[in-house]
């Protein structure tokens, strides 16, 4: 390779270093020292402002630059220190290289950047061990100062905001988190989720045009109040919870209807019993005139439940399908059926070890069990409320055939 090459060869690898001058690379292994100097040029003092160029003497400064090949490039520069020619001044000062070399920096510019940008991301700890692997030595402490001392954003109002509240200490302490809708960025976040709060920083930032938030009605109160001019629209996912909520609750309401076809058990027992009269108790206090409170307090049930009764237009719509877990016994079911349909007197110890031969790892009380709720004897394996509206809620596409069959 000729010398020329090798020059250009270096002047692309260290462009970012082509305002100082580079007198030699050297391979020591592990890193890649680089030595270099100050041009010659004019120098401003930073007490008056004149421009000098007579030397004092030299320093050098070594400094960490960005890696190459996978190892630590060291740069060792040697800087001059001028002397001010203007009288009454006499002040000496260290030439900076602007855009190479900060002041009191062991890193370059460019490699401060590349550092900033590492842990503006993943701050301390994990910032300093990802940029350990990069060949970029430094502890977790100089990274968080490297984070402290990047200046804060300037303040941005944009146009859709998206408003939520979030758990600090579940139950105990929340807070509002402020987001740009358009570029999901976070904005703010406010110490708490109260109305006065948020209408505060609202007023704060005018121009605000769509709110996106979930049906909170502190929310929607602040909005109202700071920014009576803006559209208030439900986020996405609130729309779909929501809807997923509605689903299961109209498919819990017509369990008597659903059940029926699909020979799903319905409660029969005293419980079903006790709440259809329930639920004539608290019709029949609503239709003289009293009021939900002291409903509550004559039948001594809570006020939620009384609401729960007094919603619901039919007492059979008060009836629930029993909340039945996978089982042990679900793949085995079709074959106790049919010995029970031969044989109804066929005693459960014998079916016990038919099941066993098959592979059944469960125990005789669980069997006893899955045979007294009556899920051996249903035509088809017993479905929740819940797995019936999930299916509702699937795209047709992404269902199995006899998914499609039960629910046609």
């Amino acid at each position: 390779m000729r010398v020329r090459d090798v020059n250009e060869l270096v002047q692309t690898v260290f462009s970012g270093l082509s305002p100082l001058v580079i007198e030699d690379v050297a391979d020591e292994g592990e890193r890649i020292l680089v030595r270099a100097r100050t041009p010659l040029d004019t120098a401003v003092c930073p007490v008056c402002g004149a421009l000098s160029e007579r030397v004092h003497g030299y320093h050098w400064r070594t400094v960490g630059d960005v890696p190459v090949d996978e190892r630590r490039v060291v740069v060792r520069v040697r800087v001059r220190r001028l002397v001010c020619p203007t009288r009454g001044c006499l002040h000496t000062f260290r030439e900076q290289v602007p855009g190479v070399l900060d002041r009191y920096q062991r890193r370059t510019t460019r490699l401060t950047r590349q550092v900033k940008a590492v842990v503006k991301e993943l701050a301390g700890g994990a910032g300093a061990r990802l940029l350990a692997i990069l060949a970029v030595s430094l502890s977790r402490h100089t990274a968080l100062r490297a984070l402290l001392r990047m200046p804060l954003p300037t303040g941005r109002v944009p146009r859709v905001i998206g408003v939520d509240d979030f758990a600090l200490r579940r139950r105990h302490r929340y807070a509002t988190v402020i987001i740009d809708a358009e570029t999901h960025e976070r904005i703010d976040v406010l110490p708490d989720r109260t109305a006065n709060t948020l209408e505060a920083w609202l007023h704060e930032h005018p121009g605000i045009e769509v709110v996106c938030r979930d049906g909170s009605a502190t929310y929607a109160e602040a909005i109202r109040r700071a920014l009576p001019d803006a559209v208030q629209v439900g986020d996405r996912w609130h729309l779909w919870k929501n809807l997923c909520e509605a689903a299961l609750s109209e498919v819990k309401a017509h369990s008597a209807c659903w059940a029926t076809v699909l020979d799903a058990p319905i409660y029969d027992g005293p419980r079903a019993q006790t709440t259809l009269e329930r639920w004539h108790q608290v019709h029949g206090l609503l239709d003289q005139g009293v009021g939900l409170l002291e409903c509550g307090r004559r039948l001594q049930l809570a006020l939620n439940t009384v609401k729960r009764y007094a919603r619901t237009d039919r007492p059979e719509r008060m009836l629930r399908v029993p909340k039945y877990r996978a089982s042990l016994v679900d793949p085995y079911r079709e074959h106790l059926r049919k010995r029970r349909t031969e044989d109804p007197g066929v005693p459960v110890l014998h079916l016990f070890e038919e099941i066993k031969t098959l592979g059944f790892t469960g125990c005789l009380n669980l069997l006893h069990k899955y045979i007294n709720q009556g899920r051996a004897d249903a035509d088809r394996s017993h479905i929740s409320p819940r797995r019936l509206a999930r299916m509702l809620l699937t795209r047709p596409d992404n269902l199995k055939a006899e998914q499609h069959e039960l629910l046609a």
